[in-house]
């Protein structure tokens, strides 16, 4: 019989320092329900370590691995390196351009970054700080695309997740107004994920985006930030997918 994994996804949930307490209840939820949780950035709400050590105490409670990208948010007081290390553990996995292996599925993980999708999608011209901002998505967009590669090399008939915060693709951010699209994702994300052939991405940032969307060859992309799988009457605001 095929193994299968069941995966909990949610984004955005923007820890506070007021929070203890409020997140056990979905970490045991998902603990029941799934076999591995993903949390696709903004796990803190300022960057702020002290909202960390919450998240990280509120993390015992997950009986199963959990695996995280940072998010913007995170990265707001410039101590990202700290809350990683400080979330990080035996069963949390703050990947950052690195992959890891769990049952039958192989995950790969970065942040990603903003400019914009498909023909609107801002090119490496002008002024060294566009360069500059061209350069970041590109440099997550090889990132990733190093991570899947690895996933390839060492395992045989291995399924792919990424896991991101910005959105690869237009159609999951949609509801956000248009002008802001190109802070919310870039396409340059989506041509190791379909080059690479993943099962399935789960990123966030984009609260009022919408809930599925896709890219070529079918892969199915989730925005899981946890305003929209609120919107959506999910009990416990996480998307379960099993594969």
């Amino acid at each position: 019989m095929e193994q299968k994994t069941r995966i909990a996804a949610i984004a955005d949930i923007h820890v506070r320092e007021t929070d203890k307490g409020k997140w056990v209840d979905l970490f045991r939820e998902a603990s029941k329900q799934a076999d591995v949780l993903l949390i696709c950035g903004d796990l803190t709400n300022t960057g702020d370590e002290a909202e960390a050590a919450v998240l990280k105490e509120e993390l015992k409670t997950c009986a199963i691995p959990v695996i995280a990208v940072l998010g913007n948010h995170d990265h707001e007081k410039g101590r990202h390196k700290t809350i990683r290390q400080m979330i990080q553990s035996d069963t949390v996995h703050i990947l950052d351009g690195e992959a890891i292996a769990i049952g039958n599925v192989g995950f790969a993980g970065i942040k990603g970054f903003g400019g914009g999708f498909d023909n609107y999608m801002l090119s490496m011209f002008g002024e060294a700080a566009m360069k500059a901002f061209v350069q970041e998505a590109v440099n997550d967009a090889l990132s990733l695309d190093r991570a899947l590669a690895r996933l390839d090399q060492q395992y045989e008939n291995l399924k792919k997740i990424a896991l991101l915060h910005y959105s690869p693709i237009q159609e999951t951010v949609k509801g956000e107004p248009e002008p802001i699209y190109p802070f919310l994702g870039s396409s340059r994300l989506a041509e190791p994920l379909v080059r690479r052939q993943v099962t399935a991405v789960f990123h966030g940032h984009a609260h009022a985006g919408h809930l599925e969307g896709s890219l070529p060859g079918g892969i199915r992309v989730f925005n899981v930030a946890k305003p929209v799988l609120t919107k959506a009457a999910y009990p416990f605001p996480f998307y379960l997918l099993e594969i």
